[in-house]
């Protein structure tokens, strides 16, 4: 039996974007131009999956989704999925662990993971599927200067100054 990811897509204030979601929670979360690319991409990561597309389903979701992109420093309440390697996993739940409106550099998350090199890490920063909840915009260059971003540096630079905004009131 083929597992059922169903999708739906999501316009906010940063743009489409695709949600996912297995029985057990968020799968993807992906900002996009083109809807059939990232339809193609979801097919891609899950290859053995019956993607169904769910529109009406999952139309609390996007709203929720859509509130925490508005404003990141939300709680979001939706269950997550987080599926890859071993590592990457880790990776994304110390990226969790970074409180809104707080950043870290690429080579102290590598120290804390017991690594020197901070380019370990960058993959799989690269690799987070589920964009915002997993916050990898929370990344940032030692020198406290924005580096690049999977849905774009204009996105992340957004994100970190919503959560700045957030954090004064």
């Amino acid at each position: 039996m083929h597992e059922i990811i169903r999708f739906a897509w999501g316009n906010g204030s940063l743009g489409d974007f695709i949600l996912a979601m297995s029985d057990k929670g968020i799968v993807a979360l992906e900002f996009g131009a083109s809807r059939s690319l990232m339809e193609d991409a979801l097919r891609d990561r899950f290859p053995d999956a019956d993607l169904q597309a769910h529109q009406d389903k999952l139309a609390d979701a996007i709203k929720t989704v859509t509130g925490v992109i508005d404003d990141p420093a939300r709680n979001c309440d939706l269950p997550l999925d987080i599926r890859g390697t071993p590592f990457e996993v880790t990776v994304w739940t110390m990226l969790r662990e970074i409180f809104a409106g707080q950043t870290t550099s690429y080579g102290a998350l590598a120290a804390k993971l017991g690594t020197r090199d901070p380019r370990d890490l960058t993959q799989a920063i690269a690799n987070n599927p589920i964009a915002v909840i997993v916050p990898c915009h929370r990344v940032i260059k030692k020198d406290g200067s924005i580096s690049g971003y999977r849905w774009g540096v204009r996105r992340k630079r957004v994100l970190l100054a919503r959560e700045q905004r957030s954090g004064e009131q």
